[in-house]
Order: structure tokens, then C-alpha cells, then sequence
């Protein structure tokens, strides 16, 4: 393995490390031999979206597509363990989805046939039904519910380790507290990456890094853009407009408690969602609006608030738990809901892969594989679909079921 600076040969730099850039260079060099891959990122492993999500992985979605992903992820987050050799606690204890007034009732049950049809197990419930599947929820207002049993939920950190340590032993460089600052351009393509090391300083409404040494190019063939919130502001580099925009989105986690809770529930009249860890935590999360412009990653008090207030409405005896500790991530929104992946018109040897809202973590390890075979020469269908040129020509896509 070249030092990634200098020297001749395949190339493929990513940009990102977090789950889903991880997941593209360990596919890179694991099924497809491309080994001289570098891996950058700004700050360290996990502190990104990646490591500030709630774990969940289902698919439960509204578009086809979506849907037939998730299924295959699913499965490579059921073989995970025993693929990587390290735990990542990976729970199937179902998701349970709420609906509260007859429209979203109606879009759900639209939902369930769609899922069904894609081959899930989906059931339709009613709020009795619902209540035998969580016996401590209140279903109140509660008009339909949504299960799929096979959803669940991982821990976070070891999935983003696993594949970071996997792609090292084939041969992958991963260089954290490396800043991407530009791009280096000759007749039309990107050949080097402009970067400078940089170290974290502490500051009580986030993280903040300064340079701590000099600039210097990456040479390379392939460029990934893959630093979800942080994708527009890089890709304003080489003149490229992103619509994809930043939004904080805050989790916590209360004391643990005994094993009481088995899937995940999430309310779609306001995006509530929450579950319980394997150590007995109730992890959970939910949007608060308005929130701060450009990528913000501080807690609010506002959001223990909203939080508290939806929580209880689903499970009063909650009342009395304590919150440990909250944070925030940010969500990396689109304007249809769906993510932007393939080569923009004008830069072939460029690879987008961002504004995969709240799901991109789940969706991850099966995208890792497709952007692999897209990069290797394989394109596969989907980059089609999700790619930026839609919304210049007037994008019909749209996902309902986003959670926070």
C-alpha cells in the first residue's frame, strides 16, 4: 500500500468515515481487489452522524426501493458479527409504528401492502392489538399501528470499528483529523485531494478543529463524496450545488432499566421514537423546530422537553426515569426524502453519496456494496434513480415514513 500521496496506480479516495464511506472501502477492496484506497476524515471515528444515531434498522418504508434495500441490509446486519468478529449487538425486536388521525392511518396502511408485497411481514394493527405487542403503551389516540418484527436495532460505534478494522487488514488507509481543504483538477477530472492535519479543540457548544500542520495533495483516480451534512460545503469546491442541508436532530438516554421493551416504537404525528438498549437504557429521539442554520451538533433544553412531553403521552409510566445524557447529530435532509448517489453530470470520476436523512446509517452496509460496484464499473439501477440531475428535472420522488 502506497503512502496515498504520491506514486501511479488505481486510487480511490473517500471522503467520510463514517459508516457509509467505511462500508464502501471495505467493499472496494473485499469484493472487488481495489485495495489502494484512502479513507479521510475531519474528525475521528464515530463523531459524525454515524456514531450520534439511535441504532435503528428496519425496513419499514413508503417507496419500493427503500424497501428492497433494507431488506438486504437487514441481513448483513444479522451477519455482521460473525463477518467482522465484533459485536455490535444487534437486537430484532421489531419496529412499532403509530399513527394518530386517518390520513396518516391511510398512508401506512399503504404502506404495510407495499411492504408485503416486497416480501416483509408487515401486520396492519389496531391500537388493542398494539397494545398486546407493547403492554406499558398508551393508545390513546392511537387510530393504527404498523409491526414488522424483524426490524431492530444495533449498537452504533463497534458497527462504524468493524468495518474501519476490516478494511485496514485488506490494506484500506484510514486518516482521521485530516480536513479535506480542496481539489486538485486537470482536464475536466479530479486528480488529488487538497488536505491539512488538523486537531480537535473542546468548546462547550461543540468540537471545533484548527490546523495543526501543513497542506498537502492526495493523488488519486476516484473521488467519494461521502460526509453527509458536511457534503455541500466540499462539493462547493469543485462548483457543484448540493440541495441537501443540515439539520440537528438530538437523542438521550435514560438510566437503565429492566428489559421491558421489544421493538422500537416511533410516532409519526410527531416522530417520536425511542427504545431499549441492551444494558436497559430507553435511547430516543425527536425533531425540534426551528433549529440552528448549518451544522450544529450542541444540545438544547427544548428538546428534553418535547422529548419528555411525547415520551410520557406514549408511556406514562415513564415519568419518573431519569435522563442520563443527551446529543445531537445532524440529519442530512434532501428536498423529496431520498438520498443523492451516482456521478453528477461533468465529473466522471466523482461519486456522490449523501442526503440519506435519518436512514443513512441503517441503509449503509447494502449502499457500501452498490457505490462499490458503481466505482468498480457496475452501475447499478438505483444510482440512476437517486442521482442529482432529478431535481433539475422535477423530482417525483418522495418517502413518508422519516422519522425525528
Amino acid at each position: 500500500m502506497s503512502d496515498g500521496v504520491t506514486g501511479k496506480g488505481p486510487r480511490v479516495a473517500v471522503l467520510g468515515a463514517g459508516i457509509l464511506g467505511l462500508s464502501t472501502a471495505w467493499h472496494l477492496a473485499h469484493r472487488h481487489g481495489i485495495r489502494d484506497v484512502v479513507v479521510l476524515d475531519r474528525g475521528y471515528l464515530c463523531g459524525g452522524a454515524s456514531g450520534r444515531n439511535g441504532g435503528g434498522v428496519r425496513a419499514q418504508f413508503s417507496s419500493e426501493a427503500n424497501i428492497r434495500l433494507m431488506r438486504e441490509s437487514i441481513e448483513i446486519c444479522r451477519d455482521f458479527a460473525a463477518t467482522m468478529k465484533i459485536n455490535v449487538w444487534f437486537r430484532q425486536g421489531g419496529y412499532l409504528f403509530l399513527a394518530r388521525d386517518a390520513a396518516r392511518a391511510a398512508s401506512l396502511e399503504a404502506s404495510v401492502k407495499l411492504q408485503n408485497a416486497c416480501g416483509l411481514s408487515t401486520r396492519l394493527l389496531g391500537p388493542d392489538e398494539a397494545q398486546r405487542v407493547v403492554p406499558e403503551l398508551s393508545t390513546r389516540g392511537v387510530v393504527a399501528t404498523s409491526y414488522n418484527p424483524d426490524d431492530g436495532v444495533v449498537f452504533p460505534w463497534p458497527f462504524v470499528w468493524g468495518y474501519a478494522r476490516a478494511a485496514q487488514s485488506l490494506g484500506v488507509a484510514l486518516r482521521t483529523f485530516t480536513e479535506v481543504i480542496g481539489f486538485e483538477t486537470a482536464g475536466g477530472r479530479i486528480v488529488g485531494v487538497r488536505v491539512r492535519p488538523v486537531q480537535l479543540v473542546p468548546f462547550a457548544q461543540g468540537d471545533t478543529m484548527v490546523p495543526a500542520g501543513e497542506p498537502y495533495v492526495i493523488a488519486c483516480d476516484h473521488v467519494v463524496l461521502a460526509t453527509g451534512a458536511w457534503s455541500p460545503g466540499l462539493a462547493k469546491h469543485l462548483g457543484l450545488a448540493l440541495p441537501n442541508k443540515p439539520h440537528r436532530h438530538e437523542i438521550c438516554s435514560t438510566e437503565p432499566l429492566k428489559p421491558w421493551l421489544g421493538p422500537l416504537v416511533a410516532d409519526l404525528t410527531d416522530g417520536l421514537y425511542f427504545s431499549q438498549s441492551m444494558r436497559g437504557e430507553i435511547v430516543g429521539g425527536i425533531s425540534v423546530d426551528p433549529v440552528p442554520e448549518g451544522i450544529n451538533q450542541a444540545s438544547s433544553a427544548g428538546f428534553v422537553t418535547k422529548y419528555a412531553r411525547a415520551l410520557l403521552r406514549c408511556v406514562p409510566r415513564l415519568g419518573g426515569v431519569k435522563v442520563l445524557r443527551q446529543w445531537a447529530g445532524c440529519y442530512d435532509i434532501t428536498p423529496d426524502g431520498a438520498p443523492i448517489v451516482g456521478t453528477p453530470e461533468g465529473f466522471d470520476n466523482l461519486t456522490l453519496a449523501c442526503g440519506f436523512m435519518g436512514y443513512g446509517f441503517m441503509m449503509a452496509p447494502v449502499m457500501g456494496k452498490l457505490l462499490a460496484e458503481h466505482i468498480a464499473g457496475k452501475t447499478p439501477p438505483l444510482v440512476h434513480e437517486w442521482s442529482l440531475e432529478r431535481f433539475a428535472r422535477g423530482s417525483t420522488l418522495r418517502e413518508t415514513m422519516i422519522l425525528g
